[in-house]
């Protein structure tokens, strides 16, 4: 299946806007996994998150077996903070589907990286050998080490540290394919 036919199997399942970068374009770097591990209140406590994900050098050689990846852009504003999961949750689900319309279309090596902490289940079990959906579950681009900010805006999508919460969001997830 080439672009053209992938990209209309994405806006087929609702996604239009997105971009594809060169998987060696994606930059991942410790500093990523060290803002997880201090200043993350999900760090040891979701099957997806780390220390439960590959270290940080094998998230890079993982990576690097590839040789794109389409990124998914969402830009949302939410009224209160809690109203994340809320919001994240279909759409992470939708992307998890689209995975599998990918890999069934014969790119056997698609894998996805969420936008958010995996969003599969209500909570998450902090161990991933007692993980409810093994199948579902996937981790997000921060915890795999993905630096998003500078990958991101390499291919020209807008991303900023957000100062307030009455700010809008703009959430990436990341589809791998060969």
């Amino acid at each position: 299946m080439d672009k053209i036919a992938l990209e209309k199997l994405f806006r087929d399942h609702g996604f239009s806007d997105f971009k594809w970068i060169e998987a060696k374009d994606i930059v991942v770097a410790q500093w990523v996994r060290f803002r997880c591990m201090f200043g993350c209140p999900h760090y040891g406590k979701r099957a997806t998150c780390p220390p439960n994900v590959p270290s940080v050098d094998e998230c890079r050689q993982m990576i690097s077996e590839y040789r794109q990846a389409a990124v998914f852009h969402f830009e949302k504003k939410l009224d209160k903070p809690e109203d994340r999961n809320a919001w994240s949750r279909p759409i992470f689900l939708k992307l998890v589907d689209l995975e599998r319309k990918v890999f069934l279309a014969g790119h056997y090596k698609a894998v996805l990286l969420s936008f958010a902490a995996c969003g599969s289940c209500e909570t998450c079990e902090p161990d991933r050998r007692n993980c409810r959906n093994p199948m579902v579950a996937r981790p997000s681009a921060e915890a795999m080490g993905i630096d998003v900010y500078t990958s991101v805006r390499s291919i020209g999508y807008p991303i900023e540290v957000l100062k307030n919460y009455d700010e809008a969001m703009n959430r990436y997830a990341f589809l791998l394919i060969e």
